[in-house]
């Protein structure tokens, strides 16, 4: 089984990166956090790999995060949670808002989803609380990284953008020209160049 996979990156886009190793190129599935945070293509790139064995697929999961890894793992073992389902759920939220979701049994952020509904979040609560003991989680009070932030990303997400990509964008754009934070043109235009 491949557990950790290092090369180059040869491509990425959401949901999808190839890493090209020992002249191999491996095609592996990933979340939109991993997307977000990998290197630019052609940059060397290691990755936590779990690879998912059916009779009729070889499919590689990839992640930058030992504990995103973690998470997906225990994702998994619930009933009705495939390993598409499980990178959708690390697609919708990130690991410390989907642990801090399933402690809380808070159903209504879970529900929000994409493929989550009220039975499936219930699930996840029930057969999950007890296992994430040793996942840390990261305090929940998000801080608006500039004061134009939060209508840039409601404007992102409503152009069809994953939350956590178009949050990493706003995020980047602040750290590259903090001016660029203070008003809304200047922080969507720049939102937009990185998440693209």
């Amino acid at each position: 089984m491949i557990a950790h996979l290092r090369g180059r990156l040869f491509s990425k886009q959401p949901g999808q990166a190839i890493v090209e190793a020992a002249g191999v190129g491996y095609d592996i599935v990933i979340s939109v956090p991993t997307f977000t945070s990998l290197p630019a293509e052609g940059a060397e790139v290691s990755l936590f790999i779990y690879t998912h064995v059916r009779e009729d697929t070889l499919a590689l999961f990839g992640f930058l995060d030992r504990n995103e890894k973690r998470l997906f793992e225990r994702l998994i073992t619930v009933s009705g949670v495939g390993p598409k389902l499980a990178i959708t759920i690390l697609s919708g939220l990130n690991p410390e808002r989907t642990v801090a979701a399933i402690r809380a049994h808070d159903h209504a952020t879970l529900t929000l989803i994409p493929g989550v509904g009220k039975k499936l979040a219930e699930r996840l609560v029930v057969e999950l609380k007890e296992k994430l003991e040793d996942l840390a989680v990261a305090p929940t009070t998000a801080r608006p990284v500039a004061p134009a932030a939060e209508d840039v990303l409601s404007a992102l997400v409503n152009l069809g953008y994953q939350r956590p990509a178009a949050q990493k964008a706003i995020e980047t754009a602040v750290e590259k020209d903090k001016s660029a934070g203070k008003n809304f043109d200047d922080l969507f235009r720049a939102a937009l160049k990185v998440i693209r």
